[in-house]
């Protein structure tokens, strides 16, 4: 049987939806994983959409609360608001009483990536944060650690993420992910792929 491992977001612009692309890549490399990706519900209205200037959402399906129970292993991705996760994606988890009542999530390994529009805007607070919401779950953080590598010590160029997780700079919306931005992404995917596989089959 397949390993599944869901890959769950909200993107406002883009940016963390092009680092879920990257995860499911490296998590689908991984011999026996099966990786999908999942969009969160958009909690604001059209007209506040239009005048933020979000392009139309893509057509990754959206996700309900209690599908999360048939996944083997999470990533969670999220832009910051303030050091935060976005508030879509706290609404979202706000709707999962259910299986935190019954434990559902117990024991399944997650992790975390996120975009910020700066430097200073939230690349470890955000993924510490959010944390808290992973052990009320009973979820097992795996965060990448050093795992990455040479790339986890670039300092000749901006890079998004940590030993947290995967992440992006976003600047005014018109930078993207970088090309190492991106391999880190798929670094993840592949990285906690491997680890729930093992989970799964030890289990």
């Amino acid at each position: 049987m397949a390993v599944k491992i869901y890959i769950v977001y909200y993107s406002t612009y883009g940016h963390v939806e092009k680092l879920a692309e990257e995860i499911k890549k490296g998590a689908a490399s991984v011999e026996g994983v099966e990786a999908t990706l999942w969009q969160v519900p958009e909690t604001l209205p059209e007209e506040v959409l239009t005048k933020l200037s979000a392009p139309p959402k893509s057509k990754v399906p959206t996700i309900e609360p209690q599908q999360l129970a048939d996944a083997d292993g999470l990533l969670f991705g999220f832009p910051t608001r303030y050091g935060m996760m976005a508030a879509q994606f706290k609404a979202f988890l706000d709707a999962t009483g259910g299986l935190w009542r019954t434990q559902q999530l117990a024991g399944k390994p997650a992790g975390l990536f996120y975009s910020t529009g700066s430097q200073g805007g939230g690349q470890e607070t955000t993924a510490l944060t959010a944390i808290t919401q992973l052990v009320h779950h009973g979820l097992l953080f795996v965060p990448v650690g050093y795992t990455f590598g040479a790339g986890m010590f670039e300092i000749e160029q901006v890079k998004g993420g940590s030993p947290y997780g995967s992440g992006t700079f976003a600047g005014d919306g018109s930078r993207q992910p970088s090309k190492l931005e991106l391999e880190q992404a798929f670094h993840q995917g592949k990285y906690l792929a491997g680890i729930t596989k093992k989970l799964k089959g030890e289990a």
